[in-house]
């Protein structure tokens, strides 16, 4: 079982458990069924007679359960490994292939890479331009449309 698929392996151990657990509770079920064939009271009888019904009711509903949450896990656990097969065969298969260059890049480091002019440029550290409606005003009278950055700040924190 070494080199065995581990959704086999899981479907094994699950089919072992569920004929563990089954045989644990048709014990419990003779136990109470010897229970009641011991006591003389009918409703003592009838009650343990119930009760070994219920136990291997329960038993099975319990191993049912296991059974389809181990079948779950091997189905998963399967269809995982094949995906990753098909994943890794198609990967391959492209990697022989040449890129196509006219397909623009989408990464946003290439676009901004691609998309920088001169004016795009960030202005240097220390100064920051003002985004005001009348920046335009200012440049016609004169005074600079770029403030040094400390009176900007000192502005901004009053």
């Amino acid at each position: 079982m070494a080199d065995a698929d581990l959704d086999v392996v899981i479907r094994h151990l699950a089919k072992q458990q569920h004929k563990g657990l089954m045989a644990a509770a048709k014990s419990r079920r003779d136990r109470y069924i010897s229970l009641a064939a011991k006591t003389k009271d009918r409703e003592t009888k009838e009650r343990y007679k119930q009760i070994a019904k219920n136990t291997m009711l329960q038993g099975a509903a319990i191993a049912k359960r296991l059974q389809i949450s181990a079948d779950n896990a091997a189905d998963s656990y399967a269809r995982s490994i094949r995906n990753a097969a098909e994943a890794h065969a198609a990967k391959r298969r492209s990697r022989g292939k040449r890129p196509d260059l006219s397909i623009r890049p989408t990464s946003a480091i290439a676009k901004e890479t691609t998309a920088r002019t001169k004016d795009a440029w960030p202005q240097p550290l220390g100064r920051i331009a003002l985004k005001l409606p009348f920046a335009n005003d200012l440049r016609r009278f004169g005074k600079p449309a770029i403030e040094p950055f400390e009176r900007c700040w000192a502005r901004l924190a009053m």
